[in-house]
Parts: structure tokens; sequence; C-alpha cells
């Protein structure tokens, strides 16, 4: 028995299409968590521990999920086995500039050898550089933290075909692509939007569609028709 990480690959594969086209020097950053959230009988840890993490491009991204599902008990908590239930795992939608990225690392490293920090550990400290090393931010990200969110009050604030809506297990990602809003809308869209009731806004991470989110699988879901 494994991990079961992709749980629609047509969905999967959907996706990883619908993403932005890479340039030469970035990548896709994705992360494996257990949330405590999703398997709260079983886990006495905090509510979010990062199991994996890892850079793709498209080509790769199925194939680097894959491998993903591990055996049953390869991902431990301390010394308890992950819960499958408890998984979740995400992407940054907006590519990951790594230029940006390396100049962070190269400052970040040194302070750290500066101040003579004997517990640092370099790999994590650049993947953490990567994370927040977004390039272009080709969308915005809305996280709706409800199922019962009024989609036709959000129709009034923003040209819809601009709009890629995710439903996930608490609720629904808006993905604003910032290029296609219509000027009318321009000035005004972020507050607008913000006001109808958002738990978090901007470069965030997002559910992978076709992969698991504590026993839901996310995925996009049309909306406006």
């Amino acid at each position: 028995m494994n991990y079961k990480i992709i749980t629609d690959p047509d969905r999967l594969r959907d996706f990883i299409e619908w993403l932005p086209e890479l340039k030469p020097h970035e990548k896709y950053y994705v992360c494996l968590f257990s949330r405590k959230k999703y398997a709260a009988d079983l886990i006495k840890e905090s509510d979010k521990a990062q199991i994996k993490r890892f850079l793709s491009d498209k080509d790769r991204l199925f194939d680097k999920i894959a491998q993903l599902e591990a055996p049953l008990g390869a991902y431990k908590l301390k010394d308890a086995d992950v819960p499958p239930e408890s998984l979740a795992l995400y992407i940054n939608p907006n590519p990951r500039d790594l230029k940006k990225a390396t100049y962070d690392g190269i400052i970040r490293l040194t302070e750290l050898l500066k101040h003579d920090n004997p517990h640092y550990n370099p790999h994590a400290e650049l993947m953490t550089c990567i994370q927040k090393s977004s390039g272009k931010k080709v969308y915005l990200d809305f996280d709706i933290d409800t199922k019962a969110f009024d989609f036709d009050k959000l129709s009034q604030v923003i040209n819809t075909d601009c709009l890629t809506i995710m439903e996930t297990r608490g609720g629904y990602h808006v993905l604003v692509k910032t290029d296609d809003v219509q000027p009318s809308f321009r000035k005004s869209f972020y507050q607008d939007i913000h006001a109808l009731g958002v738990d978090q806004t901007g470069d965030q991470l997002l559910p992978v569609p076709g992969c698991t989110q504590g026993g839901f699988t996310p995925g996009f879901v049309d909306i406006f028709g």
C-alpha cells in the first residue's frame, strides 16, 4: 500500500496545461503538507507539517508528483506515521524566479555565516528563498474559506472572463488573471472582491487539482458558464 497523492489524473493534467509557460530561469514550487485539521484524532503535532517540497517545470510535474506516492509509513511526524487522510498537495501557480532567489539566497547564507549560526540547513534556506521569489504575477489568488460564497456579487465587481474558480475542501480559490481585467475594474476590483469575504489574498499556495487535499480532490468549476 502506498500514499495516494494523485486522485484524478485527467484533472491534474488539465491543471498542468493551464499553468503559465515558464521562462528559462523559472520553476514551479510544490509542497506536500500533513494537516492536523484533516486528521485531528490521529495527529498531536502542530496544524501544518511540511513533508516534502520540490521544484519542477511543466513537462516533469506530473511524474514528480507521482513520485510522492511512497509506501505507507515512509512519511513521519517525529516517530509516528503520517496519516494518509492528513496529506494535501500545494503549488504556487505563479512561477518562481530562480535568478532572484539565487541573489536572495547568497545574502541569506552570508548572513548566517557572518553570525556563525551552527544550526541552519543551506538547502532549506535556499528553498525558502525560492518560494518567496515570484516572477511575473500572472494570477492574483483570493482564498474563500466558505462554500456559501455569493458568486453573483463577484460578477458585479469584475469581468468574469478573467476568472478561474477552483473548488477546495473548505471553499474556493478565485484566481484573477490580472492582464485580462477590464480597465473599468482595474482600480477597484481588489478592494471590492476582498469586501465580499476573503480569507487570504495574493501570491499564495494553491491546492493542486486532481490531487489529495485531506481526502478531497480540488478542481476547477464552471460557475459563470
